[in-house]
């Protein structure tokens, strides 16, 4: 078990090195080589599929509830009003600068920092699974959700996102729907056809007014905004069609399958979602790992972000260090004493209920 000063500067180390290296969605392939050499120098046996890898700790009792530790090494691209060289992993003035440093970089090696706290330590209560993965930023299929299956029974997770180390105690899911209400086209002249935007609206209004009875302690209502609407050809056609977009954001008090079943009893146009993959998510705020935060003077909140811990149907917390207000802006940094701070934290927490 090496000591807290040692890991820091380790993973400070490989958080620099992992920044240099572009590794947007789909193309983390080297900075999955890099973690993996990580992990195997210091006798770790890792397990890998396409650009995520994952490892368990020495004393792995099948026996026992496990833990998963998960963060992503994937990044979005820089935008445009980056002033530094996105690649370039400088400190400065007690900033680690570069894409990905914050989201989710210090979270990532913060984690790894933790696993390799408990990887050697016998009589554990719980087991630890370290899942570094891809495609978070897409919400992509080759990331988190295409491992869970090889990870074994878990029983909660841990998920690094910078959250400035406050507890995120649950996540809104999102489901965008495909909406067509169908008329009969007709000249407009002429009392003929039926308005396909006339039925739309309906629909439309309903979306906007409609309260779902389960509300969220967290969140509150399920929210729903209808984001874009087509309808028509030319202005002296009666359109057959209308098509609208509707942005749902569900709460944990229902699953996304709960919503659209409701939905599709409320109104009369087509209904089509894209995915229902990306599921609302929460931990009990009694939960051990939970209570262990706010000994240590942390808050509970809601996150209004999705993440990765959307693909998970266990209980599971989002914290981290640096802040979600960082993410995906021009010059991207952390504060290093923040992944210092949340290597410790994490740490904390863990022995809290582990030893």
């Amino acid at each position: 078990m090496a000591d807290t000063k040692t890991l820091y500067n380790d993973v400070l180390q490989l958080l620099q090195q992992l920044i240099t290296i572009p590794s947007f969605s789909k193309e983390e392939d080297k900075t999955g080589d890099v973690i993996e050499h990580f992990l195997q120098s210091r006798g770790i046996t890792t397990q890998r599929k396409l650009n995520n890898i994952w490892a368990r700790n020495q004393y792995f009792d099948a026996g026992k509830p496990t833990i998963l530790l998960n963060s992503h090494h994937d990044t979005v691209k820089p935008n445009s009003g980056y002033t530094r060289d996105p690649f370039d992993a400088k400190i400065e003035d007690g900033r680690l600068y570069g894409l990905g440093s914050n989201d989710a970089g210090g979270c990532l090696v913060s984690l790894i920092a933790t696993f390799l706290h408990f990887y050697d330590q016998p009589n554990l209560k719980y087991n630890f699974c370290l899942a570094t993965t891809a495609e978070e930023e897409i919400s992509g299929v080759n990331g988190l959700e295409l491992i869970i299956p090889e990870l074994g029974k878990l029983e909660f997770g841990i998920v690094g996102e910078p959250t400035l180390m406050q507890l995120a105690i649950a996540e809104r899911g999102l489901m965008v729907l495909d909406c067509t209400a169908h008329g009969k086209a007709g000249h407009a002249a002429r009392e003929e056809g039926e308005n396909a935007i006339y039925k739309a609206l309906q629909d439309i209004e309903w979306f906007r007014t409609y309260r779902f009875p389960k509300e969220s302690e967290v969140f509150g209502p399920i929210k729903m905004s209808v984001t874009i609407i087509n309808a028509g050809s030319q202005h002296n056609v009666v359109p057959a069609s209308c098509t609208f977009t509707v942005d749902v954001r569900v709460t944990d008090a229902y699953r996304n399958e709960e919503v659209l079943e409701i939905i599709r009893q409320h109104v009369s146009c087509e209904v089509k979602p894209r995915s229902i993959r990306l599921k609302p998510s929460s931990i009990d705020k009694n939960h051990p790992i939970v209570q262990a935060g706010i000994t240590l003077g942390r808050t509970t909140y809601g996150s209004p972000t999705t993440s990765d811990q959307s693909l998970l149907d266990i209980p599971s917390l989002k914290i981290g260090p640096g802040d979600s207000a960082r993410s995906h802006t021009a010059d991207e940094f952390i504060y290093v004493n923040e992944i210092r701070e949340g290597i410790e934290l994490y740490i904390k927490m863990l022995e809290s209920i582990c030893l």
